[in-house]
């Protein structure tokens, strides 16, 4: 039995399969987060938060990485941890720190900060050789307009430190890209509170269907998962609306997309980390979108457990603990498994999700989540919209995808405009 430092949490999926894992493992934890409050207004699917049942619930300023390392290096003293993890990308760098100055396995805090950092990424990929798209990365909306000029239309506009698709947007012209640099200006802080860089990445629009590489990488040997495809929705933002795995590509895309993912993560330095790699495969060959130091979010992880039997929340704590993770396929009894989200066309009020009597209980479903009635409806602009998810399997091939989408076709929110 080890004691890990969990250091913050999303709300969401990993703030179950997180502790999950733990549990399973015959693991306990600390939490440390610098705000409680933030975990209690909103467990997941109205059961006590599993955050909670943590050993101990420390509060810290994990916003403030000095003062941090001080109290976590007084905390270790009495408590003893035997690794740190976190499943949010805003304190991926700070687990890293911390993990170093308790001479904890754990990757470079630099190579956590430059996959953390889209900017930094691109600067890093592209010295290394590893195929992208063209970028600029500027300070202001001046330099961002000058910087379009040369790029050329269309485009997709990034703040360098945010996620889940927050504030990315298509632009096809000045009017737009103006837009999107107020919005980015008028998001100075993140959710949980921090300072974000003003910069502004700037990046060619890449053509061609979008997959994610999930890997896992322990002493500098990066093992393969598997490959998830993704469907995007949402124009102008970029809205995830649904996954497979596996995907269904031809062997040499399949190949392509891997070794392209396997050289991102080797440029970047990653190791002792599990990973989710973003790649568009354009034309002219595979572009890395971007790199995620952490299990895939989305519910990803469980399409993944629901056909290899691989527990990747279960990885990242096997590789915390600086411990070969157990990466072995099972024969589950499916073939493939996806996932569709519900997401709003506007916003307003949710009345009731129309169509949605016996959808679990239909033929191989999985998951089914709906939010409920009376809940604010808000714009559909990152993945953070939705309203609920509706997950299959197929036991005989690549049909999950289709199973998903002919389940969610009789779905409809019914939602009351503002």
């Amino acid at each position: 039995m080890a004691h890990l430092l969990v250091v913050e949490s999303w709300v969401g999926s990993m703030s179950r399969l997180l502790p999950r894992a733990l549990r399973e493992g015959g693991h306990h934890f600390t939490f440390l987060t610098r705000d409680l409050h933030h975990y209690l207004r909103s467990a997941p699917e109205g059961t006590g938060h599993p955050l909670l049942t943590a050993r101990n619930v420390v509060t810290a300023p994990t916003n403030e990485v000095d003062a941090l390392l001080v109290q976590v290096e007084r905390l270790h003293d009495a408590l003893r941890f035997d690794g740190v993890v976190t499943s949010c990308d805003y304190y991926l760098p700070v687990a890293a720190r911390i993990a170093g100055r308790l001479g904890l396995p754990g990757p470079s805090p630099e190579a956590m900060e430059n996959a953390c950092r889209k900017d930094a990424t691109r600067r890093v990929l592209a010295a290394a050789g590893v195929p992208g798209p063209q970028f600029a990365v500027c300070a202001d909306r001046r330099e961002a307009e000058a910087a379009a000029r040369d790029l050329g239309y269309p485009l997709v506009v990034k703040p360098v430190d945010l996620c889940a698709g927050m504030l990315v947007r298509r632009v096809d012209g000045p009017e737009q890209l103006a837009e999107a640099c107020e919005a980015l200006a008028d998001s100075p802080y993140n959710a949980r509170g921090q300072r974000r860089a003003p910069h502004i990445l700037l990046e060619e629009l890449l053509r061609g269907p979008e997959v994610s590489v999930e890997t896992v990488t322990r002493g500098g040997v990066a093992h393969v998962v598997g490959v998830t495809d993704k469907s995007i929705g949402g124009a102008p933002a970029f809205v995830e609306t649904g996954h497979m795995f596996p995907a269904a590509l031809s062997p040499a895309d399949l190949d392509a997309a891997t070794a392209t993912a396997v050289r991102a993560g080797a440029a970047l330095g990653l190791d002792d980390v599990v990973a989710h790699t973003e790649i568009k495969l354009t034309a002219e060959g595979p572009r890395v979108v971007e790199v995620n130091p952490r299990p895939a979010g989305n519910r990803i992880t469980e399409l993944v457990r629901h056909v290899t039997g691989i527990d990747l929340a279960a990885a990242c704590i096997d590789v915390a603990l600086g411990r070969e993770p157990d990466l072995r396929r099972r024969d589950t009894g499916l073939r493939s498994a996806a996932i569709g989200f519900l997401v709003p066309d506007g916003t307003g009020t949710l009345t009731s999700v129309e169509g949605a009597d016996g959808l679990r209980d239909a033929d191989g479903v999985l998951e089914v989540q709906l939010a409920e009635a009376g809940r604010t409806v808000e714009a559909p602009d990152s993945n953070n919209a939705y309203l609920g998810h509706l997950m299959a399997g197929d036991a005989d091939g690549l049909g999950a995808r289709d199973r998903v989408a002919s389940l969610l076709a009789g779905v409809r929110p019914l939602v009351v405009r503002s």
